[in-house]
């Protein structure tokens, strides 16, 4: 894990408003990159700046067990065109704790991180919170991701 400051970057994706009360996040957000896939999102995408593909949390209504928003997406250089269907958003400015997950993604080694995240003594912010799909993450089954908590 490593501090590091992050200037902030437009991304459009889709989302689903969701809770980790009740295990609902462990349905909606699976439902959500079900959906990703199946729509082609990746494809639909304007302007985009890279091929990473980004999991964000974000719109928390307070800490991790009160309502926030995920969003789906990539990084594009402008939000210009945001296709019908699609919501956009700018990742925030600010310092970021790096974790890394690493394992088998169908296992929820993601999950398996954010457990760790959760239970630590972070001072986090509750604005935005990131994970990067790279190169590192093509085999599901010995995949890396960064999941980047925005700290105070």
């Amino acid at each position: 894990m490593s501090t590091t400051t992050l200037e902030a970057f437009p991304v459009i994706g889709i989302s689903v408003r969701t809770s980790n009360q009740d295990n609902r996040a462990m349905k909606d957000i699976p439902a959500l990159w079900q959906r990703f896939q199946q729509e082609n999102v990746l494809q639909n995408i304007p302007n985009m700046a890279s091929g990473e593909v980004y999991c964000i949390y974000t719109e928390y209504e307070g800490d991790h067990m009160q309502p926030y928003t995920v969003v789906i997406g990539c990084q594009v250089s402008n939000l210009e065109e945001v296709p019908e269907g699609m919501t956009s958003l700018t990742i925030q400015a600010g310092s970021y704790e790096r974790f890394e997950a690493k394992g088998n993604m169908l296992e929820g080694a993601v999950a398996q991180a954010w457990y760790a995240i959760w239970t630590s003594e972070l001072d986090r912010c509750y604005q935005t919170d990131f994970e990067v799909y790279g190169e590192d993450a093509r085999d599901m089954t010995n995949a890396r991701v960064d999941v980047m908590v925005g700290v105070k």
